[in-house]
């Protein structure tokens, strides 16, 4: 199985564009870029990755673009503009230009944006239905609150492939789930929806047992099928909580659990098929010997 990683992250703060890291703990305050990642990475097994923008900037997109042409393992890049900016087409087929073929989605940090409904805004109808017209992906990065204004949108744009970050951050530590398997379950209702098995452990409370996880994880294997769901690490900020082996290792465990026998659909399959990405020219630059 070779494996692909759906959602990892690259950055450099003083590059000036990561105003979230002043709030986020001090451990990811500072950079992380492909060296402090292969060894850990190559030792799980794990050749290729899914890059995902980390700042509300195209800088930040075309800085990703600079770092996946000399890391031959990342074979995709979901980049940011402005959705709401009258031009935001324009901007989105610049950035699919100088990404040459690298650019695979586009993700704006929905829960960063105080009104929850503002992924059903009118206003973004332009760069969803630009997204749709170019077949480029939407990650969205939003909270239980956004879930009623993301159903909204993905009505309105039925054949757009969009995938769930984190699986929309369950509530885990508050245990108030209602809601959240509630919507997972209607959402998971539109087939072009996936959903990526990422983001979980960063949600505990130090010392909370990483089996609060498995209610959460057995839910989305039960609305989305292990045919929409793609495994991701969410490195470096998922490094608060484990290391990279270790999440890998207990995500594999809990897909057999609830999935068994489709382990290289969630950890392979499914991001190349969604993503689109060309796995092929990669393998060239492969270790020979492949998990």
């Amino acid at each position: 199985m070779t494996m692909v990683d759906a959602h990892q992250h690259y950055w450099r703060p003083d590059r000036g564009d990561y105003g979230w890291l002043a709030q986020a703990p001090a451990s990811l305050r500072r950079s992380f870029l492909p060296d402090d990642l292969r060894a850990q990475r190559l030792a799980a097994g794990v050749y290729y990755s899914v890059l995902v923008q980390a700042a509300p900037s195209e800088h930040e997109t075309r800085y990703l673009f600079e770092l996946a042409r000399t890391d031959p393992s990342v074979l995709g890049v979901v980049g940011w503009v402005d959705m709401a900016a009258d031009d935001a087409c324009s901007h989105i087929e610049n950035l699919m230009r100088d990404g040459a073929g690298l650019l695979r989605g586009i993700r704006p940090m929905a829960q960063d944006i105080a009104d929850p409904q503002w992924l059903a805004r009118p206003v973004l109808d332009r760069a969803f239905d630009c997204l749709q017209a170019h077949c480029l992906t939407f990650d969205a990065l939003v909270t239980t609150t956004q879930l009623p204004a993301l159903h909204q949108r993905l009505r309105r744009q039925r054949s757009l492939r969009a995938v769930l970050d984190h699986a929309a951050k369950p509530p885990i530590v508050d245990g108030d789930h209602g809601q959240w398997f509630s919507w997972i379950d209607e959402l998971a209702q539109l087939p072009e929806l996936h959903c990526k098995l990422s983001g979980l452990l960063t949600l505990l409370d130090a010392g909370t047992s990483e089996t609060v996880i498995e209610p959460y994880v057995e839910r989305l294997f039960e609305s989305f099928g292990a045919g929409r769901l793609l495994w991701g690490s969410d490195w470096p900020v998922l490094t608060t909580h484990a290391d990279y082996g270790h999440w890998l290792q207990l995500a594999l465990s809990l897909t057999t659990q609830f999935a068994p026998g489709r382990q290289a659909e969630v950890f392979s399959a499914n991001a190349i098929r969604f993503y689109g990405l060309d796995v092929a020219p990669a393998l060239s630059c492969a270790p020979e010997t492949q998990p």
